[in-house]
């Protein structure tokens, strides 16, 4: 796993920064790769500039260095091809014997060189072949044209920002805001949307003014034989489009799953560094931990959670506990307490440059940290059951009584939005200074955006349909969870893998009829306990692993490394009122409200001591 990062111009423009300044760009992410770096620059213009920082897992050795080119075509003074790119591909093997048969001769055993090799193959075509989570970009000498590409779910980020002549993309923001010609500046509209949805990215848009992200699925055609000092010329494509919900109801769905998610996770075991799971004693992650426990004789696992709840036998740490007897594994825990949470809380800002979305993103990093610190680099991860197979009960049950008030589904996109709303809309008015109230618009494009959203969700689905909910939550939730989960694994140089979030399990689960993954009502015999709400979600996946996860785990209710955050943002909460970027947003007495009673009132103290915290990060 890497940090990769580009600056193109047009040709004749040749970038206008040192090799000291685009290294500095490169090393602020460093965390993202340890283990070798690298910068070239295009030979004959200097109209592009590529680096790299690697955290090496495949192909530990110096033929996995990146920037990586093809061979010197002499037609054009220099290699065809360069790529930079931050990811694993999970079908590596399967598309080396199909270079092969092609005539391609592979220098190394580095994934990097397959999609460089298949990408000088198929054009493309390549990218949809590719199965795996990727961003990357991709320069073409001949044609002079940059790819860039993310996979189909989004599990790792690619941001961008293309003015003033200018094209620059990296894994991480902070790269970006480095550039000397860049001034960061909020995007208050996207502050808005972050305070209700607690998301940092959406449609395409960052909490930074100008700064975009390529969306999961997404690819980017730059074309750099524009006109000298103009900015490029960009088009994005969709290249992943998810398959049609079928309408067999007697498939024999459950068999299905299992032998797609038993190759899946072997699939992302592939490494050449010490390999762990992260578990939460869920459903999902006990799954993930049980399949690695086949390939893995003495795998590690790690859970985090509270520190005063190390003994609560209905909390994560107990529960993961037992899972790790069961399948005997090495378990370890990483506990948090109050202290920690906010000292974690602020250096995670701090060091992403963005606002944390949910509060247990300080529990993956410490449960992150814990595992590197045993040696670990690569970690399993149950990101995407939910989203894919239909895990949330509650929004779920929300959305068949929308299904009953409309049939059209109009406003079906508003009514997720206040379903799951941190800081509802009609409370903004009372929250945020009137000036800047009126200039967003009351929402206006928040609004708009999750119903264009949603209605792409319908088109993918063929209809409004209970589906089109389901597909919703893995276009918005799903994205923003793998956000999450990348941003607080990279921060220990770790490499988190998530074998539900793969394309090829995002396929078939697509294509599962609703009635297998969700029943509106109680259903009788699936869990234990009598814990009925526990066995109308994600049937088809506790079916299909009914004989390999204990039965209080097929009925637990979802769960995943929560914090009593709601007592712990006490210390936290002065910022609200120290905060000049705070200040500038919120009104006085809507400070004061929140940051005298936090736990009262959690659901607007987390978003706004974000954005306190945040501002005063960015030194607004």
């Amino acid at each position: 796993m890497c940090g990769i990062l580009g600056i193109a111009r047009n040709r004749g423009s040749a970038v206008g920064l040192s090799d000291q300044q685009i290294e500095h760009m490169r090393d602020t992410m460093t965390h993202r790769g340890p283990d070798g770096y690298g910068l070239w620059r295009e030979p004959i213009h200097g109209h592009i500039a590529l680096a790299h920082r690697r955290l090496a897992v495949l192909g530990l050795g110096e033929s996995g260095a990146q920037p990586m080119h093809t061979a010197h075509d002499a037609t054009i003074g220099m290699p065809r091809f360069s790529i930079v790119y931050n990811g694993e591909l999970y079908n590596d093997a399967e598309l080396r014997v199909e270079l092969r048969a092609r005539g391609v001769q592979f220098r190394s055993a580095c994934d990097t060189e397959t999609v460089l090799r298949a990408f000088e193959t198929w054009g493309l075509e390549s990218i949809p072949k590719l199965r795996g989570m990727f961003a990357m970009g991709i320069y073409d000498a001949k044609m002079r044209v940059l790819t860039l590409a993310r996979d189909a779910l989004g599990v790792k980020p690619l941001y961008y920002k293309n003015d003033g002549g200018e094209l620059v993309f990296a894994s991480d923001l902070r790269a970006i805001l480095a550039h000397p010609n860049t001034t960061a500046l909020p995007d208050l509209r996207m502050v808005s949307a972050y305070m209700t949805t607690i998301r940092a990215v959406l449609a395409g848009r960052t909490l930074f003014d100008g700064v975009s992200s390529l969306g999961p699925g997404e690819m980017m055609l730059v074309d750099l034989d524009g006109a000298r000092g103009s900015t490029p010329h960009a088009e994005i494509r969709r290249w992943w489009q998810p398959p049609a919900e079928s309408a067999d109801l007697d498939g024999n769905w459950a068999d299905e799953v299992r032998g797609a998610i038993e190759e899946s996770v072997g699939l992302h075991l592939r490494a050449d560094v010490p390999t762990c799971a992260l578990l939460s004693g869920g459903l999902d992650s006990a799954i993930t931990a049980t399949l690695a426990r086949d390939e893995i004789r003495n795998l590690r696992t790690y859970c985090a959670g509270d520190i005063a709840s190390v003994d609560d036998t209905t909390g994560d740490l107990f529960h993961a506990r037992d899972v790790a007897r069961r399948i005997g594994s090495s378990h370890a825990e990483a506990a948090l307490d109050a202290e920690t949470f906010n000292e974690t809380w602020r250096w995670m800002i701090t060091q992403n440059a963005l606002p944390l979305c949910t509060p247990n993103e300080t529990a993956i990093y410490a449960v992150a940290s814990r595992l590197r610190e045993d040696g670990c680099v690569v970690t399993l991860s149950g990101e995407g059951a939910d989203e894919l197979f239909a895990g949330y009960q509650q929004p779920l049950d929300s959305a068949m009584a929308m299904l009953g008030a409309s049939q059209t589904g109009e406003g079906a996109g508003l009514f997720e939005l206040r379903s799951c709303a941190w800081v509802p809309i009609d409370f903004k008015p009372g929250i945020f200074d009137q000036d800047v109230w009126h200039y967003l618009e009351q929402d206006r494009w928040l609004m708009e955006t999750y119903e264009d959203e949603f209605k792409t969700c319908v088109r993918d689905a063929g209809g409004y349909c209970l589906g089109a909910h389901q597909r919703f939550y893995r276009r918005i939730n799903l994205t923003g969870l793998l956000r999450r989960l990348d941003n607080a694994t990279m921060l220990a140089s770790v490499e988190g893998r998530t074998p539900f979030a793969d394309a090829a399990i995002a396929e078939l689960a697509e294509r599962i009829p609703m009635e297998a993954k969700y029943h509106a009502h109680a259903t009788v015999g699936v869990g234990a306990g009598g814990a009925e709400d526990a066995v109308r979600t994600k049937l088809v996946l506790r079916e299909a692993f009914a004989d390999r996860v204990p039965s209080a785990v097929l009925s637990r209710p979802k769960a995943s490394f929560p914090l009593p955050f709601q007592q712990w943002m006490a210390s936290s909460a002065p910022a609200l009122r120290e905060s000049s970027f705070a200040r500038a947003l919120f009104q006085p007495a809507a400070i004061e409200t929140v940051a005298s009673d936090p736990a009262k009132h959690w659901n607007l103290a987390w978003p706004m001591i974000n954005i306190a915290l945040w501002g005063d990060a960015m030194g607004w």
